[in-house]
């Protein structure tokens, strides 16, 4: 699948976020590195706390099905700018994804044109277990 592919299903995907407090749709894609495509969505919560991300929706779906190896994933949100994931749900995409793995950003309202960059490239200095 190409990027722009991932891209285009994270768009479809954003149309289900449950947003009603912030209003800021935000979708995923998740490949497989065996070709499998699973989505995630924002869902909030009124206990901001509670709310969980499009990324670890994505992943949490995947590893749910048995999916534990993945080659990239793409993220899209509703802003002007293309969203980077936050500090959580980088730490848990590299629970699951070496460093080469990408990210792909894109807007909703422009998905072709998007940044790429690695999980290293975002998360140099990662927590692991030992």
């Amino acid at each position: 699948m190409s990027r722009q592919e991932l891209v285009e299903q994270a768009v479809k995907a954003a149309a289900n976020a449950y947003n009603p407090y912030s209003h800021f749709s935000v979708g995923a894609a998740l490949l497989s590195k065996g070709g499998d495509l699973f989505v995630g969505v924002n869902v909030e919560n009124a206990s901001y706390g509670l709310t969980v991300c499009a990324e670890r929706s994505a992943l949490f779906s995947a590893v749910s099905a048995g999916c534990r190896e993945f080659s990239a994933i793409a993220i899209v949100a509703s802003g002007d700018v293309p969203p980077p994931p936050c500090g959580a749900c980088r730490q848990v995409l590299a629970e699951f994804c070496a460093g080469d793995f990408e990210i792909i950003l894109a807007t909703i309202g422009n998905p072709e044109v998007t940044e790429v960059y690695t999980l290293d490239d975002m998360l140099p200095h990662r927590f692991e277990l030992q």
